[in-house]
């Protein structure tokens, strides 16, 4: 399949969404980054393939998207879960969530993560 993850032609576009960040990719960063949640590093803005990633977890092959009311109107679901399917052939887990979840139920996020932890090896 060739060279999968952070190809070089992404660089530059990996650069420029980590810069211009939503404010709930910013808000999710503070909680996952310097390995705060179960000492998991994530990455931002990594890419598989042709897909650049929200959020990246090597360790527990997990990926975070955070999706505004974009994702949720006509052919845009059905592109995501096309994406969701690829990125999972390569045995990476996807989780989706709604932006709004970071700022009012952060708590709860973050556990849906920590179950798929509890699975995978540390």
């Amino acid at each position: 399949m060739g060279y999968l993850y952070n190809r070089k032609y992404l660089e530059s576009r990996r650069r420029e969404l980590r810069n211009n960040s939503t404010s709930a990719e910013a808000a999710l960063w503070l909680m996952l980054k310097n390995r705060q949640l179960e000492g998991r590093r994530f990455r931002r803005k990594f890419s598989v393939g042709n897909y650049i990633l929200d959020f990246y977890c090597p360790q527990g092959k997990l990926a975070i998207e955070l999706d505004g009311e974009y994702h949720y109107s006509g052919d845009v679901i059905e592109r995501d879960k096309k994406r969701d399917e690829h990125i999972e052939t390569v045995g990476i887990t996807v989780f989706r969530f709604e932006n709004r979840l970071v700022f009012d139920d952060s708590h709860h996020l973050l556990n849906e993560v920590k179950k798929n932890f509890k699975s995978s090896v540390k």
